[in-house]
């Protein structure tokens, strides 16, 4: 019987193709890091939650006069029954708040809602158009008195991390409004842009620390200078 020929394989090589450890183009050091894509956790209206939006590169400084009183506008605009901005400071190139959701839909969408708004308000101010924020933003749910008084400090007073030896209220905030204050400042003649809560630990909760009503001399940690918390 004749015998059926062998189809041979052709020659391996170990010189081309397939995943390579290390291969492919590399990422830059410098790029910052943005948060990662997981299912965010179900949110409780009892929370108030400290939210951080980040300008992307090249965007002009978010405290520059007339880009701060657009993005003020725009704040001014984002509460509504099911989400509220209670506090908020405006940096170089971020954006930190203090906001309260009934649950974690309007949490999302009036995050959402209030990330459009304020783009399109940059956008106006500077004239110029396309993305403002870099990435998704960062949520964290504030869940205790003291907590709470923390977040207020590290929102209020994070000007005092990025910029040297300032003191008193840092007028591109919420801080003048704000009546939380040991020494509390003259308010602005200006309507408040940011609404009053209404969860027990960001209306009265936090008051009860032992520490007592913010002082204007406190620090978020890792500030230039002043006491830290």
């Amino acid at each position: 019987m004749a015998r059926r020929p062998r189809q041979l394989d052709p020659p391996r090589t170990s010189t081309w193709g397939g995943a390579r450890k290390g291969a492919g183009r590399k990422p830059p050091t410098n790029r910052r890091a943005t948060v990662q894509h997981r299912q965010r956790p179900e949110h409780r209206a009892a929370f108030p939650v400290h939210v951080t939006l980040r300008a992307r590169r090249g965007i002009p400084s978010l405290r520059l006069e007339r880009t701060f009183r657009a993005v003020r506008a725009a704040l001014a605009r984002s509460s509504s029954a099911r989400f509220r901005v209670l506090h908020f400071s405006a940096q170089s190139d971020h954006i930190h708040l203090i906001v309260e959701a009934e649950d974690t839909r309007a949490l999302s969408s009036g995050v959402a809602a209030l990330k459009i708004r304020v783009a399109r308000a940059i956008n106006r101010a500077r004239g110029r158009s396309g993305a403002v924020w870099a990435g998704r933003y960062h949520a964290g749910a504030l869940r205790t008195p003291r907590e709470v008084r923390a977040g207020l400090v590290y929102v209020l007073q994070n000007w005092r991390k990025h910029i040297r030896h300032v003191r008193g209220f840092d007028g591109r905030s919420s801080a003048p409004w704000f009546d939380g204050w040991a020494e509390r400042p003259t308010p602005p003649i200006k309507d408040s842009p940011v609404v009053a809560p209404r969860s027990w630990l960001a209306a009265v909760g936090w008051r009860r620390c032992t520490v007592g009503p913010l002082r204007k001399d406190e620090a978020p940690r890792g500030a230039a200078d002043g006491p830290l918390i």
